[in-house]
This record gives structure tokens, sequence and C-alpha cells, in this order.
């Protein structure tokens, strides 16, 4: 008997007494009207009616959900829902954009769902977005894990001296030209995103690819969401509420950042002391962890959502 027939026999014997099962899961997506009339689309991997949902919140502001590759580490564990935010993706909206209307999103796709409560993992501006959602909403909050952010406090002045560290004098050069431009081609869109990002990355050559890879996907960018978003963040910072959000926050909430983040991980080390949190510090990773150390990114998930699932 051939050593693939032997597997094979040893194989069928175990499904038979149960001891193997093949899990097959299941994907829904959809469209959600929002109480103005915005469309948001989303996809759920799953059974959506059997467990405590994981809910993933992308960062930007004013790019389309990007963490597939994150919910993929998890899903097999909780059902997992993914949403493009209004005006990104294929959530189409023309309008104003607020911190408080896509936090009434949120609440309001929940409800659509018919999710009382659930797991948030929100990554880099989704940290802040989730973190305003469990200020309004603390009752539908499980546990909340927040990715690379929020950064609180002057993390800035340090993230703009990293970048500039790691980028040539022709790159600055070049990003700052670009960033001139009032109406750029395809081409200079995806340069400028390039440079802007592949500096998010502990390995210089890997990050380049990886930013040209996202320059592409990620598209298009939501520039005005962008800016309204970030000018009422700056004006009515996350800063002023950390105490209310000490307060409310669910018992398992979680930091998780990489060392080599450009943005300081001194800032997210002051944030966990003065929410009196669990901080989680990957090495060799920036950003983006889960592409830089994805085994040790999947490893940390695993645990969060099956300890935050079984809650």
């Amino acid at each position: 008997m051939s050593v693939l027939s032997l597997f094979f026999n040893l194989w069928r014997s175990f499904s038979e007494i149960g001891m193997f099962s093949v899990v097959t899961l299941m994907e829904t997506q959809g469209r959600t009207s929002m109480t103005d009339g915005a469309q948001l689309r989303w996809i759920a991997l799953g059974d959506t009616s059997r467990k405590l949902p994981v809910v993933m919140v992308h960062g930007g502001p004013g790019l389309p959900d990007y963490l597939g590759d994150v919910a993929a580490m998890v899903e097999d564990l909780a059902p997992v829902y993914r949403y493009d935010q209004r005006g990104t993706g294929r959530s189409s909206w023309r309008g104003r954009h607020s911190l408080a209307r896509h936090v009434d999103d949120l609440a309001e796709l929940l409800d659509a769902w018919d999710v009382a409560k659930a797991v948030l993992i929100g990554h880099s501006y989704g940290t802040d977005l989730a973190s305003r959602f469990c200020l309004t909403h603390p009752a539908r909050v499980a546990a909340m894990l927040l990715m690379c952010g929020p950064f609180v406090g002057d993390w800035r002045t340090g993230d703009r001296a990293e970048r500039d560290r790691r980028m040539s004098a022709a790159q600055r050069e070049r990003l700052h030209v670009l960033e001139q431009v009032p109406d750029r081609t395809e081409e200079q869109e995806v340069e400028l995103l390039t440079l802007t990002w592949f500096t998010d990355h502990a390995d210089p050559e890997r990050g380049w690819h990886w930013a040209a890879q996202a320059a592409r996907r990620r598209r298009p960018v939501n520039w005005a969401m962008n800016g309204e978003i970030g000018r009422e963040g700056r004006a009515d910072p996350l800063d002023a509420h950390l105490t209310e959000l000490r307060a409310c926050l669910p018992a398992r909430t979680e930091l998780l950042g990489g060392i080599d983040d450009p943005r300081p991980v001194a800032a997210l080390e002051s944030l966990a002391r003065r929410l009196d949190v669990r901080l989680t510090r990957i090495e060799g990773a920036g950003h983006e962890p889960w592409l830089e150390e994805p085994d040790a990114v999947r490893a940390y998930l695993r645990r969060f959502v099956q300890r935050a699932a079984g809650a």
C-alpha cells in the first residue's frame, strides 16, 4: 500500500468516528441603507446566527476596506463582518462626512445585522472610530482590539521625522511635487500613494512592494472625506475623551502595535497607561504588522478572539 493510500484510509477512518471534520465557511454580501440614504456595502463570513461576531473597522480615512487578510486569520473562530465606510469602495456617497455620522453608520449596520453587541477590531484611523463608537454605544462593544492606533498627544512630530529619515532627498522632493498637483493622473496618484505608504513598513524593499500594491487596490481615495474627518479629529481630539473612554471600555480591551511603525510606539505606550490596558508590541513590523510578521499577528489575534468570543 502506498503512503498516499495509507494516509487516505486513515483520514477516512478518523472522519467516520468524528476525529476530522470539514468546515465550509459561508459568505454573505449585501448593501444596507442608512437613515440619510447612504448605502454601505458589507461582507460577512461564517454562520452569523451562531456566535458573537467580530466587526473589522478599517482605517483611512477615505480608503475602502482592506482588512481581508486580517479577517482570514480568525474567520473560523467567529463570524466576521467587514464594510466599506461611506464614500469609499462600493459604499457610494456624496456629501458631508463627520465622525458622528460614521459612528451612527456602524450602529445602524449592527441593527441591520441583528447584532446586539460585537467584538470590534479597528486598525489605524479605525481605532479612533471604534473608540468613538465605544464612547457613544458602550453596551454594544463586547471586546475591543485597537491595532496601530489611536495615536494621541504630539505623535505627528516624531512620525514626520521618522518618515523623512526613511526617504531619500529625491523621494521627499518628488512627494512634495506630487502633493501640489491639483488633478493627478492615475500614474501620478499611484506614485504619490506609494511614496506616502512605503515608509509605514519596517523593511523598505518589501515596504515599497506592498505600498505599490495598495496604491492600486485601495482606490479611489476619498480625499474630501480624508480632509473633513482629519479636520474634525484635530478640532475634537480623542485625547480630550480618554478619561470617559477608560470608564466605558469593555473588560477585554487591548492595544497592538508594530515597533517599527513610523508613528512612535511611545505614543501607544502612553495611551496604554492612560487607559490601563495591555499593549502588545510586534517586533520587526510597522503599521501593517500582519504583512511583515503574519505568524505573530495571527497567533495573537486568534488568542484575543477566542477569549473575547468565549467571554
